[in-house]
């Protein structure tokens, strides 16, 4: 009765979280190694800088108490590491890992240590650990391992962890970093056989290359993902004609080099199975007449030669079109219009299918097309467009 006693009056002093209480508590219930642990936390947190003895004293008796605690070992070594005593810190944080060797709590703990003391390797493994256990600690281990160290090489075989969605993180952190020559490096990893994707998750990686201009990585990232994804990419492309899905016998994938729908409000767009050119399918725009609408939310990225002629080709049929500006192919350079930008004839009212032409040859240092539908505003009353259109059978074809 005695001893049960005393180890609730010392538990009640401990609720209390402060450093005068804890002490208290260690005095009614000595055995106990959370409240030496706990009391260290608070020393160091209100600790002015010259106190580390006393931490330290604090965490061995905690370790000594309950020597199979993995969190007492990995608070014995923060306590060294802020002595000074980075040799029993290590000691500590690798027996912390010996006994919980899972824990992305202590490995994290660890990996900081590591890096701050130059053990990389034993930092990357930590932090795979972390990746392994911890999801929602993905940007906190890519960040701190990125700062660590600049051989991506080392990263990618050491912390990663042959997982798709963990590469596939990786690669979007290191886009959104601007980290371009490393992100190929992991782009090529996720292509190792045995690690299954989504072609869709793939496609930021894709808007990046082209965001930077970076058209011959971008065309052997699709030439890879033909191969990975031969149904899906493969499929849509023809032997001479540059559009992917030209005539359209697939829905828009919305990335990559296939057809790109972005969605509007007053137009909708929806694939049309039964009305096609020569038994073809097409792409069909419905506008509500609600807006006055500056159009080109249907477009594809196209790679293509300097100093080469082309002949562009596609066919359009509408159905009460309003207004003077009614919807039109365009053919621009990607990266600078001012140097390449052709329009079909605009098409209004109704009418039956017709072909649009376009022959141009591309400047010394024009490596990417976009081609689109649009439609420019109207400067007219009545300027709502309404109505529909269908597109058929696009092609790009090199000299």
């Amino acid at each position: 009765m005695y001893l049960v006693t005393r180890t609730a009056v010392a538990a009640w002093y401990f609720r209390k979280k402060l450093p005068q209480d804890i002490q208290t508590a260690i005095k009614w219930d000595p055995g106990n190694p959370q409240y030496y642990d706990a009391l260290a936390t608070l020393t160091h947190l209100y600790s002015s800088g010259g106190n580390s003895g006393e931490v330290v004293r604090l965490c061995e008796k905690a370790t000594q108490l309950s020597p199979q605690d993995a969190f007492y070992w990995a608070d014995l070594g923060a306590a060294y590491e802020w002595a000074g005593r980075n040799n029993d810190a290590l000691h500590a944080f690798d027996r912390a890992r010996e006994l919980f060797p899972n824990s992305p709590e202590i490995n994290w703990k660890a990996a900081n240590f590591y890096v701050r003391t130059g053990h990389m390797s034993d930092a990357l493994a930590a932090l795979q650990k972390v990746l392994l256990e911890d999801s929602a600690k993905e940007r906190q281990v890519f960040v701190l391992a990125t700062n660590a160290t600049d051989d991506s090489h080392m990263i990618l075989d050491e912390m990663l962890p042959r997982r798709a969605p963990v590469i596939l993180d990786y690669l979007n952190f290191q886009v959104a970093s601007n980290q371009m020559e490393a992100a190929r490096k992991t782009w090529s990893t996720l292509l190792e056989p045995k690690l299954p994707f989504e072609l869709a998750q793939s496609f930021p990686y894709l808007d990046a290359l082209i965001q930077h201009r970076d058209v011959d990585h971008l065309t052997e990232a699709w030439a890879a993902l033909c191969v990975r994804f031969p149904q899906e990419v493969c499929a849509r492309e023809s032997k001479r004609n540059l559009i992917i899905n030209g005539e359209f016998a697939f829905a828009p994938l919305n990335g990559g080099l296939d057809w790109r729908v972005i969605p509007v409000e007053g137009a909708a767009v929806s694939e049309d199975a039964a009305n096609g050119v020569d038994g073809t399918k097409s792409l069909r725009f419905d506008f509500d007449g609600t807006q006055n609408l500056e159009y080109g939310h249907v477009f594809q990225y196209v790679p293509v030669t300097p100093n080469t002629f082309y002949t562009f080709s596609a066919y359009m049929h509408a159905q009460g079109i309003t207004t003077d500006s009614g919807p039109r192919f365009e053919v621009l350079d990607a990266y600078d219009p001012s140097k390449l930008s052709l329009s079909t004839e605009n098409i209004t009212g109704s009418s039956d299918w017709s072909a649009y032409r376009l022959e141009f040859d591309t400047k010394p240092d024009t490596r990417m097309l976009i081609v689109k539908i649009a439609r420019p505003l109207s400067h007219k009353l009545g300027n709502r467009l309404a109505g529909t259109a269908w597109i058929s059978r696009v092609t790009l074809i090199p000299k």
